[in-house]
């Protein structure tokens, strides 16, 4: 009778992520990122001045790209875009932290997972011309329920908040470290 023997494979190295912490990769990163936040910040913010500010219909206000580009808007490209790169910067650049500043910035992800799955719903619905729930317009889950414009804005701002905190974590604890020593 013989008995089989297993074999336990060796650990295999895990791959060093793409922006490793404390990396000028990961700075340069994080800064570009920043940029791509403010510029959706600043897609939204123009939209709620257009509506609110300047009273135009939500028809004409378009932010600041889809007023030029106004199939950016109507197909939802401009929209699933900015929440695909968010997702794509939440998931790259987590890495970079560690410890309370990770907790924050995977919260941000989390949000960011979902309110990136809304904006899958409305793409496919403008894309396919098939409306979910009865709706005459592309309608998310949430919109059920929030209009579109103030639902947005919070979603941006519940994932930009923990965000920002991971942030400002990770440049006081690096504030705090020690500078290495020099030979």
């Amino acid at each position: 009778m013989s008995t089989a023997t297993s074999t336990v494979a060796p650990d295999t190295p895990t791959r060093a992520p793409l922006l490793p912490a404390g990396s000028r990769r990961l700075t340069i990163g994080l800064w570009v990122f920043v940029l791509i936040v403010v510029a959706h910040w600043g897609e939204h913010l123009a939209q709620a001045w257009e509506i609110w500010g300047l009273n135009w219909s939500l028809k004409q206000s378009r932010g600041i790209l889809g007023l030029p580009f106004p199939g950016l808007i109507t197909t939802e490209w401009l929209h699933y875009g900015f929440a695909v790169i968010m997702l794509a910067g939440l998931i790259l650049l987590r890495h970079g932290f560690t410890g309370t500043a990770r907790r924050w910035w995977g919260l941000a992800l989390k949000i960011q997972i979902w309110h990136h799955f809304e904006h899958l719903l409305l793409l496919i619905q403008a894309l396919s011309h098939h409306n979910f729930f009865g709706a005459s317009v592309p309608t998310s889950i949430i919109q059920l329920i929030a209009p579109r414009v103030e639902l947005h804005l919070f979603y941006n701002t519940i994932v930009t908040i923990p965000m920002v905190i991971a942030m400002i974590i990770k440049i006081r604890s690096e504030r705090r470290e020690p500078a290495p020593a020099t030979p």
